[in-house]
């Protein structure tokens, strides 16, 4: 397996263009910023996912077949 398959499809893809960032000129500080701003965009994500998980199942419940 490639490690580039878990990456998003697009080239243009902001993910991606992060992922393959060379991390080699970020001093600790910066680093430690960088992890504090992924962490925060983690959060983020799976609020997001969690609203969509449970919007879709009050959908379902909503319009389930008795």
């Amino acid at each position: 397996m490639n490690d580039d398959d878990d990456l998003p499809r697009s080239a243009n893809d902001p993910l991606a263009q992060l992922i393959k960032q060379d991390l080699d000129p970020f001093s600790v500080d910066e680093l430690d910023k960088r992890i504090s701003v992924l962490k925060n965009e983690i959060s983020r994500c799976e609020a997001k996912k969690s609203f969509a998980v449970s919007h879709r199942a009050s959908a379902e419940s909503l319009f389930k077949k008795s």
